[in-house]
């Protein structure tokens, strides 16, 4: 790897995992490079192979814009953060002494689910001493885990759907669980996990029973949810820029296609119809306002920091807050830099304000002494 370059800031891309979600973040890695000013930004790629090893990718992983994801390397240069060493990264390879690499400035996880956008890899990045785009350790935990995010969006007045949380040792039957949440249609999901992995919809006891084994398959601990009549899903994305100020942007709503029932996995990444996002959302100004407030409250409730996408259901005329997404996807149909291009900031901007805003950040902590 090459010396940094005059004036441009190393950006280390994360990018791949540990996680169900590991070919999403290699086609969202993919846009992200694609959208950093090769003026201002020198990019390192590190793609994390699905058994955890964080691995150098640059090779074979340009700068063209006709890639529609990055590749994570098998084997080659595995890299390292330095604790505390404020940007300090190691390369070894071939059981070689490691070997220093020129210092990362920032670095942008591109990850998503477990072991990523949880606040394990954020845990990792605050103990390197490097700044990082996007929501700390507590913002990226709490968001992450739905159990725990419900829980305190409903204890601070937000609107949400009715819920109950399980484990193996607590299964309620079907209908305990349709009078706990009040329908008899519900919606089983795995607590910790994005992109409507292990989400299925029962509507009687079999379908209940298939739809628990599905979500269990991801995660020890798992939601039941009432299934809200006629829902439209609607969408927001909030951006804290590097003085704390934070704004939401214009709404957008998915409309799933009717094969699918509602916003599965499928729709999202495997159906090139499976859903139409209508960017922006039709909405009366009242209702626009209404989300945006919610979308800010909701963020600032689970300490969020940098971004997040909120999702919202609307019934009628309820309004509920459904999950935040601390590192929503930037797939070339994710909504959430979507919603920004709608609203007058265009990707390459959006990464500056983010990258920004990770910088600001770790400069106001180096600030607060943790000695006496």
């Amino acid at each position: 790897m090459q010396g940094k370059k005059l004036g441009k800031l190393r950006v280390a891309i994360l990018f791949g995992g540990r996680s169900a979600e590991h070919d999403v973040s290699r086609a969202s890695a993919a846009n992200v490079l694609r959208s950093l000013d090769p003026e201002r930004y020198e990019p390192v790629l590190v793609g994390i192979t699905r058994d955890g090893r964080w691995i150098a990718a640059d090779a074979g992983n340009g700068r063209g814009t006709g890639a529609k994801e990055l590749t994570v390397p098998e084997d080659g240069a595995q890299f390292s953060f330095v604790p505390g060493g404020r940007g300090r990264a190691l390369l070894s390879e071939n059981g070689r002494e490691a070997r220093d690499m020129p210092a990362i400035d920032a670095v942008f996880p591109v990850l998503h689910g477990p072991h990523g956008e949880d606040g394990t890899v954020q845990g990792a990045l605050e103990l390197a001493d490097v700044p990082y785009v996007g929501s700390g350790v507590v913002g990226s935990a709490v968001s992450m885990d739905k159990d725990v995010a419900k829980r305190l969006i409903r204890d601070a007045g937000l609107p949400t759907s009715r819920f109950v949380t399980v484990t193996a040792a607590t299964m309620p039957s079907y209908d305990e669980a349709v009078r706990a949440v009040g329908t008899a249609d519900v919606f089983v999901k795995p607590a910790n996990m994005g992109s409507s992995v292990g989400v299925s919809k029962a509507g009687n006891a079999d379908e209940f029973k298939a739809a628990c084994a599905q979500a269990f398959r991801f995660d020890r601990k798992i939601l039941i949810e009432e299934s809200v009549p006629s829902v439209r899903e609607i969408e927001c994305s909030v951006l804290e820029d590097g003085e704390g100020l934070t704004r939401a942007s214009e709404l957008g709503e998915i409309v799933p296609d009717s094969k699918h029932g509602f916003y599965s996995y499928d729709a999202k990444y495997i159906d090139a119809a499976g859903a139409a996002l209508v960017v922006p959302a039709k909405l009366s100004k009242e209702q626009s306002d209404t989300f945006k407030t919610l979308a800010i409250k909701t963020f600032k409730t689970l300490c969020c920091e940098g971004m997040a996408r909120i999702d919202f259901f609307l019934s009628g005329e309820r309004i509920l807050v459904n999950e935040a997404n601390t590192l929503p996807g930037f797939t070339n149909i994710s909504m959430y830099p979507k919603l920004w291009e709608a609203s007058g900031l265009p990707q390459d901007k959006l990464m500056d304000v983010l990258i920004e805003h990770a910088l600001a950040r770790h400069k106001r902590a180096q600030a607060v002494s943790v000695h006496r």
